[in-house]
C-alpha cells in the first residue's frame, strides 16, 4: 500500500510532482508567520507548499504518496538535543527495557522469560531508563529475586548513576570476587565473608557501573548496523527525526561511530544525527581535540550526518556527576589549567563545544575560564557552546553565560531522580531544577533533551510532560507553575531550539516551504489531551526529508522494512518502550489492574510478616457485618 486513498483527489501529470502530501490535518508549523496549516507538500526531501488542501492539488501526481491525517495533530519531527544515540543504537537489541513498566512484579516477569530465551554466553541487561519511583512497589529488585529469575544467565540491571545489582551468574561472568578491590569511587557490597553480594555502588562515580557493562558481549558487524537501525525506528515511533549526540564515555572515535557513517553512506539513516567528540583518556585530552581538529571542521558533514563539535567532556578532571544520592563533589584544584587549553584550542580552530555541568560550583570555575578567554577576543566569536544539565545553576551564572553568547540544554533527568534531589537539597533547590524559566526570560537559545539511554527514558513525550507538568515519573510534583513552560514553548524547546544548537535554524524545526520534511501525525493532540496524558502520545507517522519512517494504525506498512533482530533478543519479544497500559480504559482492563494491585498487595503483607512487620494472618476472613 503506497498511498491512502483519498476522495475528490485525483493525480494528474504535473511537472515536478510532490514525492509526498500530507492533507487533512491539524498542523501546529512553529512559524509564527503561519502557525496553522491543513496541508504541505514534499519534494526531494524538502517541504515546497504549506497550506489548505487546495494548495497542494497542484502537486499532486501519478506517483505522489497521498496520506489522509483523518484530522489529527501533525506537528514538526522532534529533534533530542542531548541524546547518546550511537551509544543506544549499538546496544538497542541486547538490551530488555523497563521503560514504561509500572509495576518490578511485571518488570520480573518479563526479566524471568527474557533469561529463559537468551543464548549460552549471553546477559540479560536492563540498562536505563527507569526508576525505582515508578514502579507500584518503590523498589528495586533484590539480588535473591534475580538469582530466581535467572539461576543460570549473567543479569545486570542498573539503576540511575546509583547502583547496579547482578545475579550471582554476572558476578561469576563479570569476575567478582572476594579479592577484587573496590574501584575508584566505586563500592562491591560484600557479605560478612567479603564475598561480592551483587551489589555494586557508585560511591560516588559511576566508573564501576559501567566498566561491568563493558564486560558482557557485545554485537559486531551487521549486528551493529540492524540494532542502530531499529533504535532509529524506535525513536521514529515517538516522532523524533533529529537527535544531537553528546558522545559520552565508553564511546570511542572513530570505532564506534563506524556504524551511523557506514549506514549514512548507505542512505539508511531514518534520524538525523549531530554529534560530539569526546576524548576519552585521561591525561591525553589535549593530544585528541588536537589531532581532531586538524581532521574536520564542524558542519562539513551533510544534513544525515553532520560534526557538531567537542564534549560533553572536554577534559576529564572538569567533570562532575550527577548522582544526587551522593553529596556534590568536589572538583581538583587546578583543572583549570588543562581545561583552558582545551577552550582555547577549540575555539581558535572554529570548533563549538558542550560542557556536561551539573553544579552551579562547576559552572563558575567553568566561566572564570571563559572570561579569561573572553578578555582575548575568542567569546563571543561565533563559535556556538553550550553547558547541559546545570540543574543548580545560579542567576548570577546565567547572567555570565549569556553574556558570553552561551546556550543551555536541559534534561528530564529529575523525571528519574527527582526523589533523591528532593531529600539531599530540598523544595527550594527543587523547585529551580533546573532553572528553565529564567533561563527563556533571558533570551537564551535552550534546547530540551532526554539524556537516554542509561539514566532516563529515550520517549520524548516523558520529557515534555516534565517540562509542562513539573512532574517525576513517580509523580512527585517538583516544579511549581512559576518554573513550568506552556505546551507550545515546551514543543520548540524540542524542535526549533535544537535546529538552533547546530546552526540549522534555517532549515529544521518548523514547517515552512523551504525547510526539511520532517514531521510526525500524533496519536493524540498534544495540545488538547489532559496534562498526565502527554507522555503517553505516540507517534502514528514520523516523515523524515519525506520518507515514511515509521507507520503504525492506518499507516501500518507505508514505513521500510528493516532487517529482522535475532529471534532471542528481547526487542523481538517486548519491544522497546513499553506503552502505558493505562491507556486502555476498557472495564477489563480496569479489573485487570485491580487484580494486579491485590497481588502485589498480597506480596507485601507476606514481605512485612516474614520480618516481623506485621501480625500472622489467622486464615480466617473476618467481615463485620457477620460478627453476630
Amino acid at each position: 500500500m503506497s498511498t491512502m486513498p483519498v476522495g475528490g483527489l485525483v493525480p494528474r501529470s504535473v511537472e515536478d510532482a510532490a514525492d509526498l502530501v500530507v492533507r487533512n490535518a491539524k498542523i501546529h508549523t512553529g512559524d509564527p508567520a503561519r502557525p496553522h496549516a491543513e496541508a504541505l507538500g514534499i519534494r526531494d526531501g524538502v517541504i515546497t507548499v504549506i497550506g489548505d488542501d487546495r494548495d497542494v492539488v497542484g502537486q499532486i501526481g501519478p506517483d505522489t504518496k497521498v496520506v489522509d491525517a483523518l484530522g489529527r495533530r501533525v506537528i514538526p519531527g522532534l529533534n533530542d538535543s542531548h541524546l547518546h544515540v550511537i551509544r543506544g543504537g549499538l546496544n538497542y537489541v541486547l538490551e530488555l527495557r523497563w521503560d514504561g513498566v509500572h509495576s518490578l512484579r511485571e518488570g520480573l516477569a518479563m526479566l524471568r522469560e527474557q533469561a529463559a530465551r537468551t543464548p549460552k554466553g549471553q546477559w540479560v541487561r536492563v540498562v536505563g531508563g527507569w526508576s525505582a519511583e515508578q514502579f507500584a512497589e518503590r523498589r528495586l529488585p533484590t539480588v535473591a529475586e534475580l538469582n530466581a529469575a535467572a539461576p543460570d544467565t549473567p543479569v545486570f540491571v542498573l539503576h540511575l548513576y546509583q547502583s547496579a545489582v547482578l545475579n550471582r551468574a554476572a558476578l561469576r561472568a563479570a569476575g567478582f570476587t572476594r579479592d577484587t578491590p573496590d574501584p575508584k569511587g566505586g563500592q562491591i557490597v560484600r557479605r560478612r565473608g567479603g564475598e561480592p553480594t551483587g551489589m555494586l555502588l557508585a560511591a560516588p562515580g559511576a566508573l564501576i557501573l559501567y566498566s561491568t557493562l563493558a564486560k558482557a558481549p557485545m554485537l559486531e558487524g551487521e549486528d551493529r548496523k540492524t540494532s542502530t537501525r531499529h533504535f532509529l525506528r524506535e525513536l521514529n515511533r515517538f516522532g523524533l527525526t533529529s537527535a544531537i549526540d553528546a558522545a559520552g564515555g565508553f564511546q570511542n572515535f572513530p570505532d564506534n561511530y563506524s556504524t551511523v557513517i557506514e549506514l549514512a553512506k548507505a542512505g539508511q539513516l531514518s534520524l538525523r544525527i549531530s554529534y560530539h567528540l569526546f576524548p576519552q583518556t585521561p591525561g591525553q585530552e589535549i593530544d585528541d581535540l588536537t589531532r581532531w581538529v586538524e581532521m574536520a571542521r564542524p558542519e562539513d558533514g551533510d544534513e544525515w550526518l553532520r560534526l557538531n563539535g567537542a564534549g560533553e567532556n572536554l577534559t576529564w578532571a572538569a567533570a562532575d556527576f550527577e548522582n544526587f544520592t551522593q553529596p556534590r563533589p568536589e572538583l581538583p584544584s587546578g583543572y583549570e589549567v588543562e581545561f583552558e587549553k582545551a577552550v582555547r584550542l577549540l575555539l581558535e580552530n572554529g570548533w563549538g563545544f558542550r560542557l556536561h555541568a551539573t553544579y552551579d560550583e562547576t559552572i563558575r570555575r567553568d566561566l572564570g575560564v571563559f572570561e579569561k578567554l573572553a578578555a582575548e577576543g575568542l567569546f563571543p566569536a561565533g563559535n556556538r557552546w553550550l553547558f547541559d544539565h546545570a540543574e543548580t545553576v545560579s542567576a548570577e551564572s546565567l547572567d555570565r553565560i549569556n553574556a558570553l553568547g552561551g546556550a543551555m540544554s536541559v534534561q528530564n533527568r529529575l523525571s528519574f531522580q527527582g526523589e533523591a534531589f528532593l531529600r539531599r537539597y530540598g523544595p527550594g533547590a527543587a523547585a529551580d531544577a533546573p532553572p528553565i524559566r529564567a533561563m527563556l526570560d533571558r533570551g537564551m537559545t535552550v534546547g530540551a533533551g532526554t539524556d537516554a539511554t542509561r539514566v532516563s527514558t529515550y520517549n520524548p513525550w516523558v520529557a515534555l510532560h516534565w517540562l509542562v507538568s513539573g512532574r517525576s515519573v513517580g509523580d512527585l510534583a517538583l516544579r511549581p507553575a512559576a518554573n513550568r513552560v506552556d505546551r507550545r514553548t515546551a514543543l520548540t524547546m524540542f524542535t526549533h531550539a535544537g535546529a538552533k544548537l547546530t546552526g540549522e535554524e534555517d532549515v529544521k524545526g518548523v514547517l515552512r516551504a523551504g525547510c526539511y520534511g520532517d514531521l510526525a501525525v500524533l496519536s493524540d493532540d498534544y495540545f488538547s489531551v489532559a496534562e498526565p496524558e502527554i507522555a503517553d502520545i505516540e507517534s502514528l507517522l514520523t516523515v523524515t526529508g519525506g520518507r515514511i519512517v515509521y507507520a503504525a494504525a492506518e499507516y501500518e506498512g507505508l514505513d521500510e522494512e528493516l532487517p529482522p533482530v535475532p529471534a532471542w533478543s528481547p526487542v523481538a519479544r517486548f519491544g522497546g518502550y513499553q506503552a502505558s497500559r493505562l491507556t486502555d480504559r476498557s472495564g477489563a482492563r480496569q479489573a485487570e489492574l485491580l487484580g494486579e494491585a491485590v497481588t502485589e498487595s498480597e506480596q507485601h503483607r507476606r514481605w512485612r510478616t516474614a520480618r516481623g512487620l506485621a501480625p500472622e494472618a489467622s486464615g480466617t476472613p473476618f467481615d463485620p457485618c457477620f460478627d453476630l
